[in-house]
This record gives structure tokens, C-alpha cells and sequence, in this order.
């Protein structure tokens, strides 16, 4: 009887010894896993949320390997709290006053950051522009994106590239690669100071089988750079990217992982860009930096009322300034607004910059405490400058401004208003009202309307402009039209 063949793969293997391919379901949210597909996450709770992948079981790492491993990888060993001791490690400065702004006051040496924000806004020329800028300092940058060439043709574009004679220059090495392992090895070569990967969805890792961008490759490549940071107190900046909702793509866990999530937005209209911390373990969350896109690379805008505010000779109706604080610093934006007689039989509601159901809130007030007729009207309104504002404070700017463009009234532009409003009609105060109407002084602003509440025990002399107090809106209405 003939003795049995084994049935061997096109490549001389026997079948049974190649690794089979397994699928597996992971909730984008949270990065559950799952044999098969659940309608809703036990771990999360959301619902419609699993996407299949096709894992094998990670590959055992062979001798000399980086797989499994980071530098700087030698264990830890339980210690008592009172045996840790504790450095003041000095951050790195960007010398980017906006950028450090964001981020508290600097890099915080073995931090993980991860940038996002749309296409083509702008975040791998502020990281290649930040690496540029630091003085003294040995920066690794890895692209998955775009090969040295083209990081060295955008490197010349930037104005700080071409630098000043004075500067400390510093040692950026880029690298185009895709693949973890042979990113460490490159590490271990290099010895930055600062790492950059542009971006974490194009990176893979030789432990997973899955495809680059899926679920459980962005997790386990995320891990690998944190264990990184932490171990080696190498900061990594990594630039992630967004869905067409907005929030990063890849499962929410990573960004748990990381330190410090920042967002980088603006209007492709406009030549303006925010850059706002959604997440930060060493600053404040409040803090916004303000950059102006030029040909040459991204410049700081100091004072953001500049271009916040339009320049215009002539009164309209419709304008009206309001004060807010982002984070330590006062910023006026203009609030404009166009009410006309619905054409069709239902009223047009739009909001930009601002949330429509505030909007439609405001609306319902003016016309149930106040008597105005808006029900039958369109109602149009728009934040100047492309910036999105959440501050309750500039709720009485917007329904002045809304009053103004019904009756076609103009207000003053030498006015601003800083005060929030309540469902009774009544006007609310604010927090740090007082840096609002120092700043309104310093800018020659002539009025300032605040809440009656928010006046309690402020020295009014000592500033430069005039303090109109207001209890219910309306007797802001009867000041501004009387």
C-alpha cells in the first residue's frame, strides 16, 4: 500500500504548519474584541460599533529581533512611594509661543501627543515647522506619508528653515518608514531627543497581520510608542487622522493612551488655524493657539481681535462685539446676524460658529419674555473670522445682534458685550469678567455691557471705559434702542 503524502502549500510547506488566518470583530470605540459580530459592546455600551479584521496569532520573535520590544525595554520592579524619587524635568520650548500655549508651557520630556485634524489643514507643517524651530535638540522625524525628498521640498519652503544667523541650529534627521521595528532600529542609531511619526495610521506593526489603519494595528503600534516614551523619557508627537464626523479615526482607547490630544482646525476659506487641547495630563484644556497659514509656513497671531474683529468705516445692523476668555486670554469676536421675512411658509433657522440649539434657545426667549415677533422670520447667524465659540458669554451679544438686524437698528461698534442669558429673560455673569472689560479698554472700546451680579465689589475707576449694568435684556434693548 503506497505510504501517504503530506498535501504541502505552493511553496513546499506543508499545509497544516502555515499560520491560518483568523477574523476577529473590534468595537471602534473602546477596542473590544470579539469571535463574532455583536450589535452592541459589552464594554462600551455603544451600539453597530464592531468591524471585522483578519488577525493571525502574533509571530514568536526571533533572535536579535526588535518585535516585541522598544528601547530601553528592562523590566521594573515594584518600590515603595517613598523610595520614588522625583525630578523637575525641564520642557522643551518649540519657540512657538501659540504652540506652547497649547501645551502648557512646553514638550514635557517621555509624553505622548497625538495631533489630528482634517486633510490638507495644515498639521504635518506645524510639526515639520515646530522641529525646525527647536534650538539644540537631536529630532527624529518618521513619515509613512511622504519619502525625504518631499519633506525636504516643504522644508524649504518654510521661512524658518531659511533662519536667522543667530540661531542654535539642531539635528533633523527624516526617514521614510512604515513598520515599528525598523523604526526602533533607526532610534537606536539616531538617539533623538523629540520624535515625530506623520501618521499613526500608516504605521504597522510586524507582531499583528491585520493591514495598516485597522483598529487593532493602531492600538498596538500606539502602545509600542508609549511604552517608548515612557521608558527612554523621549516625547513622541503623533499625528493622527479624522473621520468625516470629526473625532480621530482608530478606537477611542487610543486616546486614553496618549497624554496630550490636540486639534488642529480652521476654514479652508480662510487663512486662519486653531489649535485646541482636548486632552492634556500636564496643562490646561482652556488654552487656544492661533496661527495665520502663509506660503512660507504658519505664523502666530498674537492678539487674535484682529482678526477676529472686521474693519469697517460705516455702521450696519446686525454687529455686535462680544468678549470672551479662552483659557488666560480675552479675545473679542463679532457676532453678525440677518433676520428678514420667511419667503416660504417655514422659518430658515442657520447657525455658523455657533450651536444651533443655543440659537434656537435664545430665539424662543426673545419671543416668549420679550414680545419680539421672530417666530415668522428667517433668522441668519454667523461668527466672523471661520471660529467656532462654545462660551455662554456671548449669549446677549448674539441676541443684540439679532434685535439689532430685526428692528435695523445698528449698534455702536465702539460696544461689546459679556454676559450670558437665562431662560427667564433674566442676564447672567460670567467668570473673570475683569479681564474682559480691561482688555475692552486697552482696545478703546467706549461701553461695556455686563451683568449687574458680575459689577459686585469691581472698582469701576480704575478703568478706562464705561460700565452699563443689566439685569434683565430689556433693559440692554432699551439702551442700545431707545
Amino acid at each position: 500500500m503506497p505510504t501517504a503524502t503530506a498535501i504541502c502549500s505552493p511553496y513546499g510547506l506543508p499545509r497544516n504548519d502555515m499560520a491560518k488566518a483568523k477574523s476577529y470583530f473590534f468595537c471602534r470605540e473602546c477596542g473590544y474584541q470579539s469571535s463574532s459580530w455583536l450589535g452592541k459592546c459589552p464594554e462600551c455600551g455603544k451600539w453597530n460599533t464592531f468591524d471585522e479584521e483578519v488577525v493571525q496569532a502574533a509571530k514568536s520573535p526571533a533572535a536579535g529581533s526588535r518585535a516585541g520590544r522598544t528601547p530601553g525595554d528592562e523590566g521594573s520592579k515594584p518600590r515603595l512611594i517613598s523610595e520614588v524619587t522625583t525630578s523637575q524635568m525641564p520642557r522643551i520650548a518649540t519657540q512657538c509661543g501659540e504652540f506652547d500655549r497649547v501645551l502648557g508651557g512646553g514638550i514635557v520630556p517621555g509624553s505622548l501627543m497625538l495631533l489630528g485634524g482634517e486633510p490638507g489643514i495644515g498639521k504635518s507643517t506645524l510639526l515639520l515647522q515646530t522641529a525646525l524651530s527647536i534650538p539644540g535638540k537631536r529630532i527624529l522625524y518618521v513619515s509613512g506619508e511622504e519619502s525625504e525628498q518631499q519633506i525636504k521640498m516643504r522644508a524649504d519652503r518654510l521661512s524658518v528653515a531659511r533662519g536667522d544667523a543667530n540661531t542654535v541650529p539642531n539635528e533633523l534627521y527624516v526617514v521614510s518608514e512604515t513598520v515599528t521595528q525598523r523604526i526602533f532600529e533607526h532610534i537606536d542609531a539616531v538617539k533623538p531627543d523629540l520624535l515625530v511619526v506623520d501618521s499613526i495610521q500608516t504605521i504597522c506593526t510586524e507582531t499583528i497581520d491585520s493591514s495598516a489603519g485597522s483598529i487593532s494595528q493602531i492600538r498596538e503600534c500606539t502602545t509600542e510608542f508609549q511604552r517608548f516614551a515612557k521608558q527612554s523619557a523621549v516625547p513622541v508627537l503623533l499625528v493622527g487622522h479624522i473621520t468625516k464626523d470629526g473625532t480621530l479615526a482608530g478606537p477611542k482607547v487610543m486616546e486614553h493612551i496618549v497624554d496630550c490630544v490636540l486639534q488642529f482646525e480652521g476654514d479652508r476659506n480662510y487663512g486662519y488655524r486653531l489649535l485646541r487641547s482636548l486632552k492634556n495630563r500636564f496643562g490646561s484644556t482652556a488654552e487656544i493657539g492661533i496661527f495665520e497659514m502663509h506660503g512660507d509656513g504658519l505664523r502666530e497671531v498674537a492678539n487674535p481681535s484682529e482678526f477676529l474683529l472686521s474693519q469697517r468705516d460705516e455702521n450696519l445692523s446686525g454687529c455686535a462685539i462680544a468678549a470672551t476668555v479662552e483659557g488666560a486670554r480675552p479675545m473679542f469676536i463679532e457676532v453678525q446676524s440677518l433676520v428678514s421675512s420667511a419667503v416660504y411658509g417655514t422659518p430658515q433657522r442657520n447657525a455658523n460658529g455657533f450651536d444651533f440649539r443655543r440659537l434656537s434657545m435664545l430665539l424662543a426667549v426673545l419671543e416668549k419674555r420679550c414680545g419680539f415677533k421672530l417666530g415668522a422670520k428667517d433668522v441668519f447667524l454667523n461668527i466672523a473670522g471661520g471660529l467656532r465659540v462654545n462660551d455662554p458669554a456671548i449669549d446677549l451679544a448674539v441676541a443684540c445682534a439679532v434685535l439689532s438686524s430685526n428692528v435695523d437698528i445698528p449698534i455702536s461698534p465702539r460696544y461689546c458685550f459679556a454676559a450670558e442669558m437665562g431662560l427667564s429673560g433674566e442676564v447672567r455673569p460670567v467668570s473673570r469678567v475683569e479681564q474682559c472689560i480691561g482688555e475692552a479698554g486697552r482696545l478703546g472700546f467706549e461701553k461695556v455691557f455686563v451683568s449687574k451680579y458680575n459689577s459686585r465689589g469691581l472698582n469701576k475707576k480704575r478703568f478706562g471705559i464705561e460700565i452699563v449694568e443689566v439685569s434683565v435684556i430689556e433693559e440692554a434693548f432699551r439702551s442700545l434702542f431707545a
